[in-house]
């Protein structure tokens, strides 16, 4: 299977990378030059630390980097599947949806790795309805074991099913998951974010203290560092969203803290500095 890969982010560069492990043909598009450099590097990057940790060998290393083209022309897209990683916006999703749809036809399967906006909202907007389908990875994407595959109202049995063999083929657990606002794990984690910000906020600690506590209970990072790493811009467009989607019910509501610190630049580790700094 050749697998497109839109973004290259974080995420985008990490569903890359498994998927190119996974022995598919990938190409990672990105319209920006510098952040396809980043990711090439990055890629390297963590493909040696698998060679560290005795996970890969030199030749696993080469045939990997073999199977990826880095591109910024939206021509070279022309796979079988599509996985979008870009940012959280319907209005930008639709758009490169149908820019592919016009390169590619009705018979690519077409996935979001959204977390958070409907896929059968995305679906409505889009020209093959029925080829729409949610693959949602965790970050980091070439380490966390789950992955969720979200059904539209117009996903067609065919594509379900495409997605399923293709999150089989990268050794990921799946599961499937309704096309509910969050899904099933953002919606449980939500809190873990939305709370320990209010603690903050409260001044009852300070993150770090709140980050130590959770680790020592036995999480292996707290929500300030997990939002560092995810992005605190990412992970408050995430919020935002399920706020709007659960009508606005309060317990889901943005917090201050986190929205000053995005309109600050400060995104986490990709910025230099977040709730930490890493300068």
């Amino acid at each position: 299977m050749k697998v497109g890969v839109i973004g290259a982010g974080v995420m985008g560069r990490g569903i890359a990378q498994v998927s190119a492990m996974a022995g598919h043909d990938v190409v990672l598009f990105d319209i920006n030059y510098e952040v396809l450099e980043s990711a090439k590097i990055a890629v390297e990057k963590n493909l040696n630390k698998a060679i560290q940790l005795g996970k890969l060998d030199e030749q696993g290393k080469n045939a990997s980097l073999s199977k990826l083209q880095f591109s910024n022309s939206i021509a070279d897209v022309q796979v079988d599947l599509i996985i979008e990683a870009i940012v959280e916006r319907l209005d930008v999703k639709a758009k490169v949806l149908a820019d592919l749809a016009e390169i590619n036809g009705e018979h690519t399967v077409y996935a979001s790795n959204t977390s958070s906006i409907p896929l059968t909202q995305i679906a409505a907007n889009f020209q093959f309805p029925k080829q729409v389908v949610g693959i949602h990875y965790f970050n980091p994407a070439h380490i966390m074991k789950l992955v969720e595959v979200i059904r539209a109202e117009q996903t067609s049995e065919e594509v379900l099913q495409v997605a399923l063999d293709y999150v089989s083929s990268v050794k990921k657990k799946c599961v499937i998951a309704a096309d509910a606002p969050g899904f099933i794990v953002n919606r449980v984690a939500r809190h873990f974010y939305v709370e320990g910000l209010k603690v903050l906020e409260e001044k009852v600690a300070t993150h770090d203290v709140i980050d130590d506590l959770v680790r020592a209970s036995g999480f292996k990072m707290g929500p300030f560092q997990l939002m560092d790493l995810i992005g605190v811009e990412t992970n408050l467009s995430v919020t935002e969203s399920m706020y709007e989607l659960f009508n606005y019910d309060q317990k889901f509501r943005p917090n201050r803290i986190q929205q000053k610190k995005t309109q600050a630049g400060y995104y986490g580790r990709k910025s230099g500095r977040g709730f930490y700094s890493y300068e």
